[in-house]
């Protein structure tokens, strides 16, 4: 089979200029929401900062109430964690709300409640894997340099552990990606030195020890003798926190249908192939609204992956008229609720251990398919 014939089937066979147009559609939609930007947005963000530091304080409050107030400090301190991180930290540091002028939520000056510096994961993140979002060779979020979890990952003897690695990723998630940027995996296979990475470690080692002394040291201490319990709440939160993040963050990347893309296939690639290749690389996640703020409107994550320095809460509105195009154009659109995404998650994390395993093509469209006639319509 030709390149061709392979690039045509993994863009559904949308022509060069039906997919211009798409482009051109989503950037209409951008254009309109950036005009829409505004005190809404703001009072938005402050809402959530508010309750995140709300919850904080009554967690750390509750802690003094010994063996009563303990679940309910763990719960109230899990979730501002996961505000922080979810839906203040991630979001501010991608530029969501670098339009309000405030220092405290611009993306160059924030930094969020946990070991990863900021600084580091928006080189990881914003720029590495929104610019390549699953180029398998070059965007790191295909398996963190851990996993293997797409048939285009050459198999080795090292991936039969892969249910084993993805359980401690999840426990450890915030280590995971704080130790990201090391690239740990290049450096075993020779394509990194240990050198490269001397200008990492001071932000990484001055981060790493400020949350440690923080939830570890600090706020245990002064609980007085109430320390160990406190020691132990913080631990747990934080396991919280990085189990939740994991399940959000890897449904919207991995389950079945998301599809992957290689170096070959991406070249010389126009602004609507790279929305095309965000929106079938991506799925969403069905829920309430409570469900929704807690991922940080990942659960949006096609959005997001169209539209990542776009306010997060504006996605659900968006992402309306991005099914909407999806059906117009023949394209898939990858959403379902939480238990059915992690389950296909996990099929292939269990699968992919294994050698072998089906590339994903685009399957044939049906009597729905995109023509001419039909985006004339």
């Amino acid at each position: 089979m030709s390149t061709d014939t392979l690039i045509d089937e993994k863009y559904h066979g949308l022509t060069a200029d039906q997919i211009d147009r798409l482009g051109a559609e989503l950037d209409a939609l951008r254009q309109r929401v950036i005009a829409e930007l505004g005190e809404e947005d703001a009072a938005y963000l402050r809402k959530v900062v508010k309750t995140q530091r709300s919850m904080e304080v009554a967690g750390r409050a509750l802690f003094y109430l010994p063996v009563i107030g303990w679940l309910p400090a763990v719960a109230c301190l899990s979730v501002s964690k996961i505000l922080d991180n979810m839906e203040i930290g991630h979001n501010v540091m991608h530029g969501q709300y670098d339009f309000l002028g405030d220092p405290a939520f611009n993306s160059r000056m924030f930094d969020w409640d946990t070991v990863c510096p900021g600084e580091q994961w928006k080189y990881s993140h914003n720029y590495i894997h929104h610019t390549f979002t699953n180029i398998v060779g070059k965007d790191r979020d295909v398996g963190y340099g851990i996993l293997r979890m797409d048939p285009e990952q050459k198999w080795r003897p090292y991936y039969l552990g892969n249910p084993l690695y993805a359980f401690l990723l999840m426990t450890f998630f915030e280590w995971g990606v704080a130790l990201h940027d090391l690239e740990v995996e290049n450096i075993v296979s020779g394509k990194r030195t240990l050198a490269d990475n001397k200008p990492l470690y001071p932000g990484l080692l001055r981060k790493i020890r400020r949350q440690a002394v923080k939830d570890y040291l600090l706020f245990p201490a002064l609980t007085g003798p109430l320390f160990p319990l406190t020691f132990a709440g913080n631990a747990v939160a934080n396991l919280v926190r990085n189990v939740w993040a994991f399940n959000i963050i890897f449904c919207g990347h991995f389950p079945a249908g998301v599809a992957s893309f290689s170096e070959e296939e991406t070249e010389n690639e126009t602004r609507g192939h790279w929305y095309l290749r965000q929106m079938l690389g991506s799925a969403n996640i069905k829920g309430s609204k409570l469900m929704h703020l807690m991922s940080g409107n990942l659960s949006h994550q096609i959005e997001h992956h169209l539209f990542p320095d776009l306010p997060a809460r504006r996605y659900p509105e968006m992402a309306v008229e991005v099914r909407e195009i999806c059906e117009r154009y023949g394209l898939p659109y990858n959403t379902g609720r939480l238990h059915q995404q992690l389950f296909s998650v996990f099929k292939k994390i269990v699968r992919y251990s294994f050698p072998g395993g089906q590339a994903k093509v685009a399957p044939v469209r049906g009597p729905g398919s995109v023509t001419e006639d039909s985006l004339a319509a």
